[in-house]
């Protein structure tokens, strides 16, 4: 059979934020977009969707649906733009297309595996830099970023090639990477800043940088990152709109150094726009969180490879009990000295709840 490569109609599951962005970078490429949503049995609607960002603003032409049933039989590629708590149902719907190349771009540790379970397509692993949230009419962009690609399993490098052409072509930076894994953990990295104890803490990831306190729970926590990335022999890679390698220098300078320079670099980085765990305790933002697959991927891998990981096992359980009874935030609000107490208190206590002082 003949190696895949990106012809054909494109289905991206999901029409959040990432899902409308991505797809309609595609389109903007002259790809032949179908975006799907939740709403059943919805018609097929040809409409304009706006992509704003500064440079190279756009408004293209996407096929919305609600019902799978509606796109077409033989795809291209299906792309799953679902949060990662969401992901079981989307593969579920993507059995519709069996046999097409799979593109996954969740955050966290996790979503390849759980796909690589579930199919037995080509997989590619994508990793988003960046920031995007929806607007009338249409997503906004609200950071410069760009995407990472990677194949996961019997990926062909024509059909990687092309992929990065026709988002680069759309106006997302594209690059291919040989090594899935390093890719990703490369961007766990970058979700982890500011991410947890923004979200606990109700402060800018520029101000939880900025305070002593919390600046070592935050280089301690993307510390046993590196340590578990280095133990498995995973060199951080060089994201578009990500360099994680100027945070590995900036944690590798004395704290009295370094804490200005990444306050200012991690204030500036988001573009305005809030961390997804900040939106989910704070923002009135409903369902799981990814911690799981964030902070919790973290713990995980320590666990296995006898690595300690204080600070994202307390930071997961400490994020989950906040979830579950939103009146523990109380606790740590603007106090980042509480919280660094708090976060060996819950990794001392594995899943035990915290007690609120």
């Amino acid at each position: 059979m003949a190696p895949p490569q990106m012809a054909g109609p494109v289905v991206v599951i999901g029409a959040g934020a990432v899902g409308s962005y991505l797809g309609g970078v595609l389109a903007a490429a002259g790809r032949d977009v179908w975006l799907l949503g939740r709403r059943g049995g919805m018609p097929v609607l040809t409409e304009r969707l706006l992509l704003e960002r500064r440079d190279t603003p756009a408004t293209v032409l996407i096929r919305r649906i609600g019902d799978p049933a509606a796109a077409p039989a033989d795809v291209a590629l299906v792309i799953l733009a679902v949060k990662v708590f969401n992901l079981e149902g989307a593969l579920a719907t993507a059995a519709r297309w069996p046999d097409a190349p799979l593109l996954t771009v969740q955050n966290g540790i996790g979503a390849e595996e759980q796909a690589t379970t579930a199919r037995t397509s080509p997989l590619l692993a994508g990793s988003l830099t960046t920031a995007v949230e929806l607007i009338a009419g249409g997503v906004a962009a609200r950071r410069k970023g760009g995407i990472g690609l990677a194949g996961v399993r019997d990926a062909d490098a024509a059909l990687l090639a092309k992929l990065a052409t026709d988002f680069t072509a759309g106006g997302l930076p594209a690059k291919v990477f040989a090594d899935a894994t390093a890719m990703k953990w490369s961007k766990l990295l970058a979700n982890l800043i500011g991410n947890a104890t923004s979200g606990l803490l109700d402060m800018d990831p520029g101000a939880v940088y900025g305070d002593r306190q919390g600046y070592e729970l935050e280089r301690r926590q993307l510390r046993e990152a590196i340590a578990i990335m280095r133990r498995e022999g995973h060199r951080p890679v060089i994201l578009p709109g990500a360099h994680v390698g100027l945070l590995m220098a900036g944690l590798a300078l004395p704290a009295w150094l370094a804490r200005p320079i990444m306050r200012r670099a991690v204030g500036a980085a988001r573009g305005g726009k809030p961390p997804s765990l900040h939106g989910r305790l704070r923002g009135g933002v409903e369902g799981p969180t990814e911690a799981p697959w964030l902070n919790g991927a973290v713990a995980a891998a320590g666990a296995r490879l006898g690595i300690a990981t204080p600070v994202n096992t307390g930071l997961e359980v400490l994020v989950e009990a906040a979830a579950a009874d939103p009146s523990l935030l109380d606790d740590y609000t603007c106090r980042p000295a509480r919280l660094l107490e708090a976060v060996f208190e819950a990794a001392a206590g594995a899943t035990a709840l915290p007690t609120p002082h």
